[in-house]
């Protein structure tokens, strides 16, 4: 087994399942923040899709980061090292996200209000996963 081509897609697949989790929480907001203003017969603001989607995000960082370790010539332990603890930050930052996006679609969808502080949130969770690329990167050489 070539533990070096394995720790790609550990990376791509954690950070795939992070996504997936955390769009699914922020998802499951968003419809539910959505029902609350057609029941209340307010208009039902589109644009708390961008909290959902957000975490999608990861999945792309992690097949990035899938794409750099494939041409390293490191050793594969320490690729599977930086597989494993780069897709963990990623999945966990996506989880996250995803929490703060089923917060900040529930507060907009009730008050209307807030939308640039809720997605600041979100971005700080963002800015987890793109540490975790970025320092894999630089790791690799």
């Amino acid at each position: 087994m070539n533990l070096g081509l394995l720790s790609t897609a550990l990376c791509m697949g954690i950070a795939a399942i992070g996504s997936v989790i955390g769009i699914g929480i922020a998802g499951q907001a968003s419809i539910g923040a959505w029902k609350k203003c057609y029941m209340n017969n307010k208009a039902a603001p589109f644009i708390l899709t961008v909290f959902a989607g957000a975490p999608l995000t990861q999945t792309i960082y992690g097949f990035l980061l899938m794409q750099q370790m494939r041409g390293a010539t490191a050793d594969p332990t320490f690729l599977f090292g930086i597989g494993i603890a780069s897709g963990l930050a990623m999945a966990l930052s996506a989880v996250f996200q995803g929490k703060a996006g089923a917060a900040g679609a529930d507060a907009l969808a009730e008050t209307g209000k807030g939308f640039s502080q809720y997605i600041t949130v979100v971005g700080l969770c963002e800015t987890v996963a793109l540490f975790a690329l970025v320092f894999s990167m630089v790791a690799l050489g």
